[in-house]
């Protein structure tokens, strides 16, 4: 954690958080965040209010004051403000809310539109983002009963309604859409949360008729106002990328980015376009998203190549105080971070919370975008680099890699494989780089890593990884290189990356499990004649617990242990030394793109018993010998992001 937390306080140099205190009498678990007219900020939560905030700002060193609006609404997970009216989703419909004798409390609900509910707790709904002709949209989420399902219909679609309630179908594919927003040019985009049918965290561009991926919502296809021609047979679970599926299913959209799991996140949430006009930093124009999981801000730069978006995404602010779901520019180019965690869990230890990140002024040295070009990548920078340090291909290192698309929940990295720089060229003003690379692959994720890159001022990059989704490889002259720009040798670049668990092996694996280690067996051992001393059974329950918060064994007895996954996400179990929960979690973070292939467990001595990583509604059964020294150990799951919350005693006593 050292150096993560080294990390956020870099970040802070830039980009400061400052805490809304909330009065404990307000649960505010953020479902949705507006700004209104008046400089005041509005508030939806989970459980059901609206809450108007005063001096958000905390002006002239004074506080909040937080007044209801509305409550008894059905956990609504959006918000917007739009011709003096609130719009916000709940459960099973789009409502407007209104103050018509002007004294803040809600007096008129009035329902836009209604869907129909199965009662699944797993169907959520979202939105609206308001569009400039006033019609809105929103999304439904899929239900849950062991793998995403549409139970009700136009659940696991994008719907467009306008004020008087006409509804339209816009596209279908999505599984867990909480984050999406239109461009000012009018393009919607929508990111998605790893799970069945998405190997990991993505964000795509959506247009009317798009199937995104997740062939649930096909099941209303049928409907005379859909757009989408795609049939719920027609989609292949083969585990190939979804780049190889979609040559030959017309109409499968692919996402315009890719976060990699458990590296930029692992709950995918709101969108946010930086409209400031350089109030917030030297990034307008780009795209910033939250992530509930790892309570964290990625930052996206977006390029068109032959009509398709692409393009890269960067880490950008880490270390919030809970899980983030909305965020919302404020008058003076602040953002303003709405939270929560009850359920959902996340890194962030507070239950819920409003932060507002400011900009100190001060310029980072980061990536500023990432561009393909017929033979490579272009960088620009927000300062002027060092010439030699940027010039050595050694600064640098590429690893294209791909996820596979399957109905099975998430995926490990399939086929990593590292590229060759063979030049590069430095711009004369130091602000940009072109790298010539052999081996970049269409419909590839490809990882940037800069480690070796300096400024002017000889300071590293804040940031000096980032994520690129090449779609397509854009057309044009290819950089003819001077004999000076060349690579010193054809491995250039590749030993920047080396020692990276996320380099250098090539995988097509189609299973999440390893093989059996002495630190993970599956079969009762032989030597066990009479079977084993104790048997232990243990699940988990919602909000990323395991439902045993403790277990005790006797030092040196013989255990049998189920691990039942009986929840909507990946999972694994993993008993430690005593103390060392934490720092195995961290450790599996760094795994980077082979943590699932290695299910999230570091090779340490830290670990002594873990099963594989699990997926939802499955189980796994282990055998071990308790240690020999009594004590309190413990036991943890460490996909990233549920090691802060998921963990219990492993309690050892004397025989």
């Amino acid at each position: 954690m050292a150096q993560e937390l080294k990390t956020a306080e870099s970040e802070a140099d830039y980009y400061q958080m400052v805490t809304l205190p909330i009065p404990k009498d307000v649960p505010l678990e953020v479902g949705g965040l507006t700004t209104m007219p008046d400089g005041r900020l509005a508030a939806s939560t989970r459980q059901g209010d609206i809450w108007l905030i005063e001096n958000p700002y905390m002006r002239n060193q004074g506080v909040p004051y937080f007044k209801r609006f509305a409550q008894g609404l059905h956990e609504p997970l959006g918000l917007a403000y739009h011709n003096r009216s609130f719009y916000l989703t709940q459960r099973s419909e789009l409502t407007r809310i209104r103050d018509t004798n002007g004294d803040d409390r809600a007096d008129d609900y009035e329902v836009i539109y209604s869907w129909p509910l199965s009662g699944n707790y797993h169907e959520y709904s979202y939105g609206p983002v308001i569009l400039p002709n006033n019609d809105m949209l929103i999304t439904l989420n899929l239900a849950w009963i062991g793998r995403g399902a549409s139970l009700s219909k136009w659940h696991g679609w994008m719907l467009k309604v306008t004020p008087d309630g006409k509804m339209t179908p816009v596209a279908t594919g999505m599984r867990s859409p909480a984050g999406f927003n239109v461009l000012p040019d009018g393009s919607i985009f929508y990111a998605e949360n790893q799970g069945d049918w998405v190997g990991s965290g993505r964000m795509t561009h959506v247009e009317v008729g798009d199937f995104v991926g997740n062939p649930e919502g096909l099941k209303w296809a049928d409907d005379p106002s859909s757009p989408v021609k795609l049939r719920f047979s027609d989609i292949p679970s083969t585990g190939k990328p979804m780049y190889e599926v979609a040559k030959t299913i017309k109409g499968l959209k692919l996402p315009a980015i890719w976060f990699p799991q458990g590296i930029l996140g692992i709950s995918t949430s709101g969108i946010l376009i930086d409209t400031t006009a350089g109030a917030f930093g030297p990034f307008t124009g780009q795209m910033l998203v939250g992530d509930q999981g790892q309570s964290k801000i990625m930052r996206i730069y977006l390029e068109k190549v032959k009509g398709q978006y692409q393009g890269a995404a960067f880490p950008f602010r880490e270390g919030f105080q809970s899980g983030i779901l909305r965020m919302v520019w404020g008058e003076d180019g602040s953002m303003f971070v709405g939270m929560t965690s009850r359920g959902w869990a996340a890194t962030g230890k507070d239950l819920y919370g409003i932060q507002r990140l400011v900009w100190t002024g001060k310029t980072p040295f980061e990536i500023k975008t990432m561009q393909a070009r017929p033979d490579g990548f272009e960088l620009e920078f927000t300062q002027p680099v060092d010439k030699v340090t940027a010039g050595d291909a050694n600064s640098y290192g590429i690893t294209s890699f791909n996820y596979m698309y399957r109905k099975e929940y998430g995926s490990p990295v399939i086929e990593n494989q590292p590229c060759t720089i063979k030049g590069i060229a430095v711009a004369d003003d130091g602000l940009s780089v072109r790298i010539v690379v052999d081996g970049l692959r269409e419909g590839y994720i490809h990882e940037l890593k800069a480690e070796g890159v300096r400024s002017q001022n000889k300071a590293p990059l804040l940031h000096s990884v980032g994520y690129y989704t090449l779609n397509n490889l854009p057309e044009g002259e290819k950089l003819v290189l001077k004999e000076s720009q060349l690579a010193k040798s054809p491995h250039a670049g590749h030993a920047a990356m080396m020692g990276s668990a996320a380099t250098t092996s090539k995988t097509t694996a189609t299973k999440t499990t390893a093989a059996p280690t002495a630190k993970r067996v599956t079969k009762q051992p032989a030597s066990w004649t009479n079977g084993p001393d104790q048997t232990i059974t243990i699940g988990t329950k919602p909000g990323l617990k395991f439902d045993l918060s403790q277990i005790t064994v006797k030092a040196g007895s013989k255990i049998k242990l189920t691990f039942n996954n009986n929840d909507d996400m990946l999972h694994n179990f993993v008993v430690t030394l005593p103390g060392e929960a934490l720092s195995v979690g961290e450790m599996a973070i760094k795994l980077g793109l082979n943590g699932a292939k290695m299910n999230y467990i570091p090779s340490t001595p830290k670990v002594l018993y873990h099963t594989a990583q699990l997926q939802p509604q499955t189980s796994e059964t282990i055998y071990f010998v308790a240690p020999e020294k009594p004590g309190e150990y413990m036991y943890v799951c460490t996909f990233p992001g549920h090691y802060m919350n998921m963990q219990g005693t492993f309690k050892v006593i004397p025989k």
